[in-house]
């Protein structure tokens, strides 16, 4: 069965979120949903996410998973919200632990967050498959970006591939995070890359040059072809060295301080404190 696949796209942070389906009436998966948020007033909302839970409840699907490519820099995860108000597991690389880790420390989080990913639902291994319904979803480790980067691959045919590629235009994603190394980041690639060409890729963000609409899907073939960071003539080297030298370059996103310690929550809020109040933390100095 081909799955059918709706594609969200918030213009704020430049994400794609999914929606992944058999039929209507049928389980469901949606994939990177995104959390508004409005740093000059700390204020958090769910228009985005809504507009996903929308189309769930017309389409009268049922959520079975919410799966997060990585913990992401640039957007606050939906989640937890989204498992609250229609149901699902959370599932995430199960390298999310080395994330929780180096950003514990940054933020100097309190005692009691735990390192070992329980947080989330589930934490796919490596090669891990489950299942959308019927369709088999196949779990891709593609470190690089982050250590925990993760594509779901399903049923062979269309591959989520969160912020490993971009569409052929723009490239590839930075690596200077924590964790993040550009070596990985070539293997994780050109693994994609040894797909079926006819292999659908969909894009977790799209920045299009001027003069072109917004899209976020590819195949394999076209990415082997044009990708203007890593086509079939990108050796290793030249590679890592354009990489790095565009990473020192690279301003730090917007939200990074804001969505990181959300999204190593999958998606909650940081305890509230003794009068009931959420409160995020932005360390000085620390990038």
């Amino acid at each position: 069965m081909t799955a059918q696949i709706e594609g969200f796209y918030d213009t704020a942070t430049a994400t794609v979120s999914y929606v992944v389906f058999e039929a209507a009436g049928g389980p469901c998966a949606i994939i990177d949903p995104v959390l508004d948020y409005d740093a000059k007033a700390g204020r958090i909302r769910t228009d985005s996410a809504d507009r996903i839970a929308g189309f769930v409840q017309s389409h009268q699907l049922h959520v079975q998973w919410l799966l997060e490519t990585h913990a992401h820099a640039d957007h606050l995860s939906a989640s937890a919200y989204l498992k609250d108000k229609l149901g699902g597991k959370i599932g995430i690389g199960a390298q999310i632990t080395a994330v929780q880790s180096a950003f514990r420390d940054i933020y100097n989080l309190e005692p009691s967050f735990l390192l070992d990913g329980s947080q989330f639902d589930k934490l796919f291994e490596a090669d891990e498959t489950f299942h959308i319904g019927k369709m088999e979803v196949k779990v891709l480790h593609v470190p690089g970006h982050t250590p925990a980067d993760v594509a779901y691959q399903v049923d062979r045919k269309d591959v989520f591939v969160g912020d490993t590629l971009f569409m052929p235009d723009v490239g590839t994603a930075r690596c200077d995070f924590p964790g993040g190394d550009a070596v990985l980041l070539y293997v994780s690639i050109k693994r994609l890359l040894a797909l079926p060409p006819e292999t659908r890729l969909f894009m977790c963000h799209d920045y299009p040059p001027e003069g072109r609409d917004v899209f976020w899907r590819t195949t394999v073939a076209e990415q082997k072809a044009k990708n203007i960071h890593v086509n079939d003539t990108a050796d290793l080297q030249s590679f890592v060295r354009m990489r790095r030298s565009r990473d020192s370059n690279l301003s730090v996103p917007a939200l990074l301080l804001p969505a990181l310690q959300i999204n190593i929550r999958a998606g909650n809020l940081p305890p509230s404190d003794e009068i009931g109040l959420h409160s995020l933390k932005i360390p000085l100095n620390r990038f």
